[in-house]
């Protein structure tokens, strides 16, 4: 477990390189990370997983800037997220894949709220890994557990259940985008599909819905405190991934009480 935690805090600091990079298009492998306001390239020890902004008290070493709390909390929310994935999984296969979602939904939420944008530069692959991933293991590793528990054992074939998954995780934001004239954006569409692509359709629509209510929910809290106005956006992004993280961590549980409710 400890080591599952490590990884993951490794993997949050390059998560902080690509949610600082990416929206303003660059390379997230050069030049090395440097301070932004004295451009000192950031020596091996002041770069320790949360330990280093702990350590430096939150500022850098040679210029005293304040270093962003952002980078401790992704940081630590990726340890976390990975420990919990780690014990959700049954095997080192479908770890790899719900890490690998986890980490691109943690970037993606990072840079929808900063900059309102989903990165296409991270969607579209996603895609096509969410499809590919599914397609090497022979099922869609998210949705093993609730197939095991359906009726005679059976599930979709896994490019079937994933290609299904991109089209309606997809496909629900294509019409709500068409329906309201352009009043949400095509990243939140690509985000769907991606999700689709990971998880199936059964729970690509669960992260899906919980995503609406997640964010509808948010948006009429923000309005009562009036802290955003009717016409102010607020970004969808990470009620999504929010979402899709849960569906993936639990969504098996959540569809098995929720279908042990309708029956008679």
């Amino acid at each position: 477990m400890a080591t599952v935690v490590v990884l993951g805090l490794v993997i949050g600091s390059f998560l902080n390189v690509v949610i600082a990079r990416v929206p303003e298009g660059k390379s997230v492998w050069r030049p090395r990370s440097a301070c932004p306001g004295c451009a000192t390239p950031i020596a091996w020890y002041d770069n320790i997983p949360v330990v280093s902004f702990v350590a430096l008290r939150g500022r850098c070493r040679h210029c005293g800037m304040a270093i962003s709390r952002r980078y401790p909390v992704v940081e630590a929310v990726t340890g976390l997220v990975f420990a919990i994935g780690y014990l959700r999984v049954d095997s080192a296969a479908d770890f790899a894949i719900a890490g690998l979602l986890l980490a691109m939904l943690i970037a993606i939420t990072a840079i929808d709220f900063a900059h309102q944008i989903i990165p296409d530069v991270i969607s579209l692959p996603g895609i096509v890994l969410g499809l590919g991933s599914n397609l090497l293991l022979g099922r869609v590793a998210a949705a093993e557990r609730l197939c095991a528990r359906a009726p005679g054992n059976s599930c979709a074939p896994a490019w079937l259940d994933s290609l299904i998954g991109i089209i309606v995780g997809g496909g629900i934001f294509l019409v709500i985008i068409v329906a309201s004239r352009g009043g949400m954006g095509g990243g939140d569409m690509k985000l769907g599909a991606m999700l689709g692509a990971f998880l199936g359709w059964k729970l690509g629509l669960l992260a899906v819905l919980l995503g609406v209510f997640g964010g509808g929910a948010a948006a009429i809290c923000l309005l009562l405190l009036r802290r955003k106005g009717r016409k102010e956006a607020i970004p969808f992004g990470p009620f999504l991934a929010l979402g899709g993280a849960i569906a993936l961590l639990w969504g098996d549980t959540i569809l098995e009480w929720y279908l042990g409710q309708l029956s008679p």
